[in-house]
C-alpha cells in the first residue's frame, strides 16, 4: 500500500468513523420509538455493538509495517544472542500431525518436504506424528525416509501429539505441517531470515487451499453469454470493485482477507497469532515460555490450595509443613507442556509468548505463500472447522481472558480483544437479520420515522464505509467474506451458548474426505429466514400499496434494501448446503496428482 493510497484508506476511514458516531448520537437522542421500545432499543444496541467492531477493525487494518528478514542464517549462533560461535548446521524439525487421514495424502507432504531448498548445510529431520497408530502409516514414514512417533493414549489430541513430538526431537525450528499441508521448496528459505533476530519466536505463513474451485473471471463469464459487451462491462465493473470471479470457492476457505490484511497488519504491534500449520517455530521460546506458565499456574494452584486449606481448618496462618505440602501437590497435578492442552493450542500458545515481557517474544506474518493444503469440501466438515474456531476461542475469552493477563502490551490485547470481539458479533447479526422481517409483516417501525433526517444521517455512514472498505481492502473480495460473517450466526451462537454453560469444546479432526450428499439442515436457519423475509417483503409491500398506516414509502424502501441483502447473505450457505464437486475432486488423491511436475 503506497503513501497516498494508504492516506486516502485513512481519510476515508477516519471520516466513515465520524459520521458513524454522528449517526449514532442521533439514534440514540432522536430516533428511538418508544412505543415500542421492546423492539427499538435492542436494535439500537446492536448497532451500537456494530459500530464497536467497526471501530476495532479499522484499529487493525490502520497501516502495514512488517518486520525486517534478515539474510539467511549460514551456522546456528547467526540466530542467537551467544558470544561464543556455535559453528554447527541449524537443525530443523518438521512435523506432520495425523490421526485418520488418507496415508498417501501424508505421503505427498513427506515428498515435499524433502525438497526443502537451503543455501547452506541443513540438519533437516521429517517426522510423522501419528496419534492414530497406523501400521501403514509407520511404513510409507519409512518408504520416505521419515521419522514415524506416535504414543500410547490421545491425551490433547494435537497438542498433545506435539507435546509429544517436542519430548523426543531436538531441532532448534519447528515446522508444523498438518496432514494435508503440502509445503513449498522456498518454505525455509522464506522464513529463517527472520530468525536472525534472536527474538523472533514464530514465523506464521499464510494458508492457500489447492483443491478451491477458482471460478470464471466475471469479464470473461460475461463474454460467454454476450460477447464483446459482455467483456466490457464485467473489465468495467472490476476495474471499480475489483477482481470477481463467478463459481469460487462455495464454501469461502479462501484466507487472503485474513492472512494479508487482518493477521499482517498486526505485525505493526507484534500481534500476529500463530494459526498451526505451515508455522515455523523457534524450540527455545516454546520451552521457555512453557516453564514460565507452568510455573504461575502452579503458583496459582498452590493459592488456591491454601486458600482451601484454611476454609476448612479456619487458620489464619499456614504452618510451613502445610505450605509445603500444598505446593508438592500443585507441582505434581499441574501439567508441564511446550503446547496448551486446548482446542485452539495454537493461539493460546501466542499468546503465553506474546506476555513474555522479559524475553519480549515477536511474531512474524510473512506475507508470502510458501504451502497449500485441502480445504473443507462439504458442509458438514466446514461445520466442523468453524465450530472448533469459534468455541476454542470463545472458550479462552471466558476461562483465560488475555486481555486481563498483565503481560501483554496495550496494542496485543486490542488485537486479540478484537478477534474475541468478532465472534461475539453474532449476538447483534442475529438482530440484523431479523428486524426488517418484523416490521415487514407487522408495520412496526424500530425508528421514531424513516424521515428524510434519518436518510441524512445514515447514507454519508454507509457510503464512506463502503468507499474506506474498497480502498483499504483492494483486491480482496470483502462482499463475500461479510456475507458469510452475516450468515455463519447459528453456528457462532452455538458456539457461545455451549462456552456460556461451560461445555468442553471437543478436539474434532477437520475431515479431509468430501462426505457426499446435501446438509440443508446445516442451512436450516438460514432458509428459514430467507423465506420470511421474501414473506414479508410480500406482505410489506401489499401494505403499502394498500396505504396502511406505518407503511411510509421511507420506511419500506430502507426495510425492502434491508431485507434483500440479508437475503443475499444468505444464500451463500444455502449454495453451499447443496453444491457438488467437479468429477476430478472425487478422485483418489494420488490420482489427482498422478501428472503433477515433481
Amino acid at each position: 500500500m503506497g503513501g497516498f493510497h494508504l492516506a486516502l484508506w485513512q481519510f476515508l476511514a477516519t471520516s466513515s468513523l465520524i459520521f458513524g458516531a454522528w449517526y449514532l448520537w442521533w439514534r440514540w437522542t432522536a430516533s428511538l420509538n418508544w412505543s415500542a421500545a421492546w423492539f427499538s432499543v435492542p436494535l439500537l444496541i446492536a448497532e451500537t455493538a456494530a459500530f464497536l467492531g467497526l471501530i476495532l477493525f479499522t484499529i487493525n487494518i490502520w497501516s502495514i509495517r512488517d518486520p525486517k528478514r534478515g539474510a539467511l542464517p549460514e551456522i546456528f549462533s547467526d540466530t542467537v544472542t551467544d558470544q561464543d560461535k556455535i559453528d554447527r548446521p541449524i537443525a530443523v524439525d518438521v512435523f506432520f500431525t495425523t490421526y485418520n487421514e488418507d496415508v498417501e495424502l501424508v505421503r505427498l507432504g513427506l515428498r515435499d518436504a524433502r525438497r526443502f531448498e537451503y543455501p547452506h548445510p541443513i540438519d533437516l529431520r521429517v517426522h510423522v506424528l501419528d496419534d492414530g497408530r497406523r501400521p501403514e502409516m509407520q511404513q510409507v514414514a519409512a518408504e520416505e525416509g521419515a521419522n514415524y512417533i506416535t504414543r500410547s493414549d490421545n491425551v490433547g489430541y494435537k497438542a498433545g501429539n506435539l507435546r509429544n513430538a517436542m519430548e523426543v526431537t531436538s531441532g532448534d525450528f519447528v515446522v508444523i505441517c498438518d496432514a494435508d499441508t503440502r509445503p513449498f521448496p522456498n518454505l525455509l528459505t522464506e522464513t529463517l531470515g527472520y530468525f536472525r533476530d534472536p527474538k523472533v519466536a514464530w514465523v506464521q505463513t499464510p494458508q492457500w487451499f489447492w483443491d478451491i474451485p477458482p471460478g470464471v473471471p466475471l469479464a470473461a463469464w460475461l463474454e460467454r453469454r454476450a460477447g464483446r459487451p459482455g467483456r466490457w462491462l464485467g473489465n468495467g465493473l472490476q476495474h471499480i470493485l475489483g477482481p470477481m470471479r463467478i463459481g469460487e470457492d462455495p464454501f469461502a476457505n479462501d484466507a487472503q482477507m485474513f492472512y494479508d490484511v487482518i493477521l499482517r497488519r498486526r505485525n505493526r504491534v507484534n500481534a500476529s497469532f500463530c494459526c498451526g500449520a505451515a508455522s515455523v517455530h523457534r524450540r527455545e521460546a516454546i520451552m521457555e515460555a512453557s516453564i514460565r506458565a507452568w510455573a504461575l499456574e502452579v503458583d496459582e494452584a498452590r493459592r488456591d490450595q491454601g486458600r482451601a486449606i484454611r476454609r476448612v481448618t479456619k487458620e489464619k496462618a499456614l504452618s510451613d509443613e502445610l505450605v509445603s505440602a500444598a505446593a508438592m501437590t500443585s507441582v505434581q497435578d499441574t501439567d508441564f507442556t511446550p503446547f496448551k492442552l486446548h482446542v485452539s493450542e495454537d493461539i493460546y500458545t501466542s499468546i503465553i509468548l506474546h506476555e513474555d515481557r522479559e524475553r519480549g517474544w515477536k511474531s512474524v506474518l510473512h506475507p508470502v505463500v510458501v504451502s497449500r493444503m485441502k480445504s473443507p469440501s462439504d458442509l458438514l466438515s466446514w461445520t466442523v472447522q468453524r465450530f472448533k474456531y469459534a468455541g476454542g476461542t470463545l472458550d479462552i475469552l471466558r476461562n483465560d481472558n488475555p486481555i486481563l493477563r498483565r503481560g501483554l502490551t496495550f496494542g496485543q490485547k486490542l488485537m486479540y480483544g478484537s478477534t474475541f470481539y468478532s465472534y461475539l458479533s453474532a449476538l447483534w447479526n442475529v438482530v440484523f437479520i431479523i428486524a426488517p422481517v418484523v416490521f415487514l409483516l407487522t408495520g412496526i417501525a424500530p425508528v421514531a420515522t424513516y424521515s428524510l433526517e434519518f436518510f441524512l444521517h445514515i447514507v454519508p455512514f454507509l457510503l464512506l464505509n463502503e468507499l474506506a472498505q474498497l480502498v483499504g481492502l483492494w483486491g480482496t473480495d470483502t462482499m463475500k467474506g461479510r456475507r458469510w460473517h452475516i450468515a455463519m450466526f447459528p453456528l457462532n451462537l452455538s458456539a457461545l451458548w455451549a462456552v456460556a454453560r461451560g461445555r468442553r469444546i471437543s478436539f474434532p479432526v477437520t475431515p479431509k474426505d468430501r462426505t457426499s450428499g446435501r446438509f440443508l439442515r446445516l442451512a436450516r436457519w438460514q432458509i428459514v429466514l430467507s423465506l420470511a423475509t421474501l414473506v414479508g417483503l410480500v406482505v410489506g409491500w401489499l401494505a403499502y400499496l394498500a396505504g396502511t398506516p406505518g407503511y411510509s414509502l421511507g420506511a419500506i424502501i430502507a426495510n425492502t434494501v434491508w431485507g434483500l441483502n440479508n437475503v443475499l447473505s444468505m444464500l451463500p450457505i444455502i449454495r453451499a448446503a447443496v453444491w457438488q464437486p467437479d468429477p476430478v475432486h472425487e478422485l483418489p488423491i494420488m490420482e489427482r496428482f498422478r501428472n503433477e511436475p515433481a
